[in-house]
């Protein structure tokens, strides 16, 4: 599954809240909430490129260290927030280096 449906999965089930999702080092916002993200903690929006379908989504992030002031920043401005953390290692990628 690519990861945009991935996200999207999980923004459905929490529609009202700003979904905040695990990718390495980052935690990354998209579309609406990239946008929301972005006016609030004074992110820098851009895009990223869901590699399985090439679709191009509007995008806004943070390295995973700086969670709680961002965190803290976004509940005082009054916004709900669910976090999306990787609870597994990523998976090799064809491009990946993997040593037997």
């Amino acid at each position: 599954m690519s990861f945009i449906q991935t996200y999207r999965d999980a923004k459905q089930r929490h529609p009202n809240m700003l979904l905040l999702f695990r990718m390495g080092d980052f935690f990354e916002l998209y579309g609406e909430d990239a946008e929301t993200a972005a006016s609030a903690l004074g992110l820098v929006l851009t895009t990223r490129t869901d590699q399985g379908t090439s679709e191009k989504v509007l995008m806004a992030g943070f390295p995973h260290h700086v969670l709680e002031s961002y965190l803290h920043d976004l509940l005082k401005a009054g916004h709900r927030v669910a976090i999306c953390d990787q609870v597994e290692e990523a998976q090799p990628t064809l491009f990946d280096e993997v040593e037997e």
